[in-house]
């Protein structure tokens, strides 16, 4: 038997079916992208970095809080928090992590999920880290940017030789739980003696074994000082930078930000760069790529930073040929 309704009712389904129509097609649209962003370090001393990371995406088309939604988890320059942190975004179901600040973030995230892409940024060889199986596939779920800090510790030397060739004895200021040390402290051992250079080595690895390292470096009458170029002493640039002024102590860093808080130098891959292209391999993966396609990506943008200002402060004169090939010159 035939049903029939009153003109009344079929407006009144009508108008519900309008009404739950566009919910409907609301709950079915695709949740948006989850990115985790975990770092070792601390927001207030790495602002330029996440910003650099946010602008490898947009410039994929991918903009925080419009169709891509970011949750930050920072270790505050204590990697022992970051596993986690790390578990942390694994329960939160994110769809990729990109792991900043240095191999030992890479090593907690990969040990978190076997399954979630990350996209990491480190200065030490990923195979040789265990974090990858080979540069160009790299395997698993995990590939990300490297700038390898070994490969240019020795240059870092020489530069600062070059530049204060007075200093017959110079200090290398060692993080003993940056996974990243040894093969830069190979380096400067190795390149030492050629340079005829007697190399001081000093461990720190918290804020008070740095003033320590620093009293030590005064008693063995040291006249340069390199830093290893793992994120602890980024993170403690400004302490290092007093520390420096007050013991007059001519320093080479390996990243632009120390010398622009007021170091002397910097030798070392373009930080910001490296944190842009991390986001143009995230954004990679959330358009539908796999991290055992993307080659790691070997950055090659180097820098050579000098503060004249922090010349002027420490009494020095740099050479002219050093800084005819500074990449950029702070007055």
């Amino acid at each position: 038997m035939a049903i029939v309704i009153g003109r009344r009712q079929f407006l009144s389904a009508l108008g519900g079916v309008a009404a739950v129509g566009p919910l409907a097609v609301r709950a079915q649209q695709p949740a948006m992208p989850l990115v985790g962003f975990l770092s070792s370090q601390s927001p207030d001393t790495y602002a330029p970095f996440p910003a650099a990371f946010m602008q490898g995406l947009k410039e994929s088309g991918f903009v925080d809080g419009q169709n891509v939604t970011i949750e930050y988890r920072w270790a505050q320059g204590h990697p022992e928090r970051l596993p986690a942190l790390a578990a942390d975004l694994v329960r939160r179901q994110v769809d990729v992590i990109a792991a900043t600040g240095g191999v030992v973030t890479a090593l907690a995230a990969k040990a978190a999920t076997t399954t979630i892409p990350i996209v990491f940024n480190s200065g030490e060889d990923p195979v040789d880290a265990g974090l990858v199986s080979s540069l160009n596939r790299p395997g698993g779920n995990l590939t990300g940017v490297s700038w390898f800090s070994s490969d240019v510790a020795a240059k870092r030397l020489a530069i600062l030789h070059q530049a204060i060739p007075a200093a017959g004895v110079v200090g290398f200021l060692a993080d003993p739980k940056d996974p990243e040390l040894l093969p830069q402290l190979a380096a400067v051992r190795d390149a030492a003696p050629a340079l005829g250079v007697r190399l001081i080595v000093v461990n720190a690895s918290t804020p008070d074994e740095i003033d320590a390292a620093f009293a030590t470096l005064v008693r063995e009458g040291v006249g340069a000082l390199l830093l290893d170029a793992g994120p602890f002493y980024t993170n403690q640039r400004a302490q290092i930078i007093a520390l420096t002024a007050q013991h007059a102590i001519p320093c080479s860093y390996s990243a632009r930000e120390s010398v622009v808080d007021g170091g002397l130098m910097s030798y070392g891959n373009d930080l910001r760069d490296a944190y842009r292209r991390n986001g143009l391999y995230v954004a990679r993966i959330l358009k539908g790529d796999k991290p055992v396609d993307l080659p790691i990506d070997r950055a090659t943008k180097f820098n050579l930073v000098i503060n004249l200002k922090t010349v002027k402060a420490l009494g020095l004169t740099v050479p002219p040929a050093v800084l005819s090939i500074a990449d950029e010159v702070i007055e």
